[in-house]
């Protein structure tokens, strides 16, 4: 009695106490509570105790689900029966509530079924002790059957501290008493405040591997409420539930059981088709019209194989569909997508075919079904681009919105890649070419307003730029020619820069790409002096435009070192972050690559002049400035390095060039050799200089690994040991290679 008046002190202290180094105290008290063997009879004592208040009634409830859950075990065996018979009487005691107390106790006695063999609960398991508690006692039905709504899913409820067979053998257990619990809901049927619940205990039991034949289902008593529900005035929520099991349920294992649940499925699908109307009705909830969309969605991600047929009937469940993609609210319509993917990929994929035989008829079959569903895909691009347009309020999103809008705008480029599959990337293109053209000339001179439509358009292309033939010679040139024409609004132009650099290739293979790149650095150049994210964007952009444009660009390279040292030096007109710069970095080191030694020796050293000249400046400064200079003043030089020895494929040319810079290089290794991060950063450097060079570093590397071993053994940095194995790789390979020849 002591402890059960603590706990109650302790509840009351919780829950009401003003201080909260108490609450606190309290809360710890009542957690190591419920881990004692105490508690199984605490909690049971205040569950029959007719004084206990709400708060002690709940947390009663949950002590002795979690006991029973987790900590069985620790009972003697002969507990079972006074335990399944305390908690009957507190399942009749709480029949019409608390809800919250009802259902833990509920959940406490089904997993008293998962411990306990069903021999234990008499002939037939817990199931039909049920029904036979339910015959007994009729006016506590309420209760028992949320006990028969929580049995099926605490087969998969694996905080129960139960034995893998044990939790095999008890699906097994209440898959054999399926027929008795359905007579049992069936029954139940009859009390009409009661058919919601008994619909929801219905979809938990169909979530069981059943095996209930699709055509004993078809016309089931149950069945047949959860469909005439559907059109009922209320939308049964719980009606939903169970037509979106059985949707389920007739799609499983393989296209045998689908044949077989035939009966199931023609009585489901034209129930379902009736609701199509209400997609659109504006007066209908919208908690019912997305319980609709879910039916549909269910119905597309389930019977894909029977609709990528494109029979009649299967064509009005995709109208369907894309009536739920056209709704405004994007929760709902982005339902759909998944089918929408699984769709294009039975259409486009081989193995969808095989059945047809040949390469000719399977050609055939796979080209009138690609035919079949085009202008469905057609309508879709044209559903989904506005969903990634800004919002009107973007500046005031906070980070959430924002992360979510970007989840939306990836989401809606997955779909559009899906369409891209089935259409082709060029036909696809046309279509969200003509949406731009309506979004440029339909604002005038009103530009701050309306760049959002463009910008979705643009988002849109360049999802779908892998899909676009590097060939495509009619809307592609028409694109590039708009692109300078747009405001320079931020967000605007960094996914016109985006765009750009999606279309790098084509712009390598187009007969008008040489013509178009002024006119694309241009606007580069805009972006990176327009905002941080734009230029971080335009850097992208120009590192993709000079690795598949390199042969072009090699002869602009005056132009292109005009961006690469503002960009380096840091100019105030150019807002490129320090680590975006390394594209641009990377950009002229392979345009550097293409050009003959000669030229490539001259623009290797233009490309280090604004690179070494900080730590050229900083080691000027003498020992004392340079040990106490912030690693990344350093870091953000070396880095630079470390691109172009990477990509500067000219093994010559580099190793003059790192034989030239060593004295920089050396004094930092022995000024800094205590700073691991620039230790780490000038290794790398060194690394890729070693691997580009190789044989070619002559003396250089001689002197290298004879300064990395001498500070290793004063320093102990794991760069070191990094870096002389790839030194010590190179001179095994030219030994290796002096050999051969």
């Amino acid at each position: 009695m002591d402890l059960q008046n603590t706990v109650k002190e302790a509840l009351t202290a919780l829950y009401h106490h003003p201080d909260d180094a108490v609450r606190m105290q309290a809360d710890r008290y009542l957690q190591d509570f419920q881990r004692t063997l105490d508690a199984w009879q605490v909690a049971d004592n205040l569950l029959h105790d007719p004084s206990s208040n709400l708060e002690t009634l709940i947390f009663c409830s949950q002590t002795l689900r979690s006991k029973v859950q987790r900590d069985f075990e620790e009972l003697p065996s002969t507990a079972f029966r006074p335990l399944r018979d305390s908690l009957n009487t507190l399942l009749k005691k709480f029949h019409k509530g608390p809800p919250k107390v009802r259902t833990q106790i509920s959940i406490a006695v089904a997993a008293l079924a998962v411990h306990v063999p069903a021999e234990d609960w008499g002939d037939g398991g817990i199931v039909k002790w049920l029904r036979d508690e339910m015959d007994s006692h009729p006016e506590y039905i309420p209760g028992f059957l949320e006990l028969l709504t929580v049995l099926p899913e605490e087969v998969l409820n694996y905080k129960i501290a139960a034995r893998p067979e044990r939790r095999r053998q008890f699906e097994k257990e209440l898959t054999s008493q399926m027929e008795v619990a359905l007579n049992i809901l069936t029954a139940c049927l009859t009390i009409s405040e009661l058919k919601e619940q008994v619909l929801e205990a219905f979809a938990s039991w169909l979530r069981l591997k059943h095996g209930i034949p699709g055509s004993v289902l078809s016309s089931h008593p149950l069945v047949l409420t959860a469909l005439s529900s559907l059109n009922s005035e209320l939308l049964s929520e719980a009606s939903v539930n169970v037509i979106s099991e059985l949707i389920h349920y007739t799609a499983a294992g393989n296209t045998d059981g689908v044949s077989a649940n035939m009966p199931l499925i023609q009585v489901i699908v034209p129930q379902v088709m009736n609701l199509k109307a209400q997609l659109s009705d504006s007066t209908k909830d919208e908690e019912d019209v997305k319980a609709i969309a879910r039916l549909f969605a269910d119905m597309g991600d389930s019977y894909v194989e029977l609709i990528a047929t494109g029979s009649d009937e299967s064509m009005l469940i995709v109208h369907a569909l894309l009536e739920v993609a056209s709704h405004p609210e994007y929760d709902i319509a982005s339902m759909t997508f998944n089918f929408w993917h699984s769709l294009q990929l039975n259409l486009t994929k081989r193995e969808s075919y095989i059945s047809y035989g040949n390469e000719a008829c399977i050609e055939a079959e796979r080209n009138r079904r690609l035919q079949v569903f085009r202008r469905a895909y057609e309508s879709l691009v044209s559903l989904v681009i506005f969903r990634v347009q800004y919002p009107e309020d973007y500046q005031d999103l906070s980070y959430e919105d924002l992360k979510e809008f970007k989840q939306t705008k990836y989401a809606v480029a997955d779909v559009l890649t899906d369409a891209s599959s089935v259409l082709g990337g060029d036909a696809t293109l046309k279509i969200l070419y003509m949406k731009l053209l309506e979004a440029v000339s339909g604002h005038g001179n009103n530009e701050h307003k309306e760049w959002r439509p463009a910008e979705a358009a643009l988002f849109c292309i360049r999802a779908i730029s892998n899909y676009v033939s590097v060939v495509e010679a009619e809307v592609m040139p028409q694109i590039m020619a708009l692109l300078p024409k747009l405001p320079h609004q931020p967000q605007l132009l960094q996914t016109v820069c985006l765009t750009i650099g999606a279309y790098s290739k084509w712009l390598d293979s187009a007969s008008c790409g040489l013509s178009v790149l002024p006119s694309v650095l241009d606007i580069l150049m805009n972006g990176m002096g327009t905002s941080e994210d734009c230029a971080a964007a335009a850097a992208l952009a120009f590192r993709h435009i000079c690795d598949d444009c390199r042969k072009k660009l090699c002869g602009c390279l005056e132009g292109l070192f005009h961006i690469y040292n503002k960009t380096v030096n840091g100019e105030d007109s150019f807002k490129v972050p320090a680590e975006d710069s390394l594209h641009l970095v990377e950009a002229l080191s392979m345009v550097v690559t293409e050009l003959p030694p000669e030229d490539a020796t001259r623009a290797l050293e233009a490309l280090c002049i604004p690179v070494i000249t900080p730590l050229q400046e900083a080691i000027a400064l003498g020992p004392e400035s340079l040990s106490k200079r912030p690693s990344r003043q350093l870091t953000v030089h070396i880095d630079r390095f470390a691109y172009i020895f990477r990509y500067v494929h000219h093994p010559q040319v580099v190793a003059d060039a790192i034989q030239r810079l060593w004295p920089i290089f050396k004094a930092i290794f022995d000024l800094r050799a205590w700073d691991m991060r620039t230790m780490e950063s000038l290794c790398r450097a060194c690394k890729y200089a070693v691997r580009t060079s190789g044989r070619f570093m002559g003396l250089t590397i001689g002197a290298m690994l004879e300064e990395i071993q001498s500070l290793y053994r004063q320093h102990h940095q794991p760069c070191f040991l990094y870096l002389s194995s790839e030194v010590i790789k190179v001179f095994i390979c030219c030994c290796v290679t002096g050999l051969s020849s």
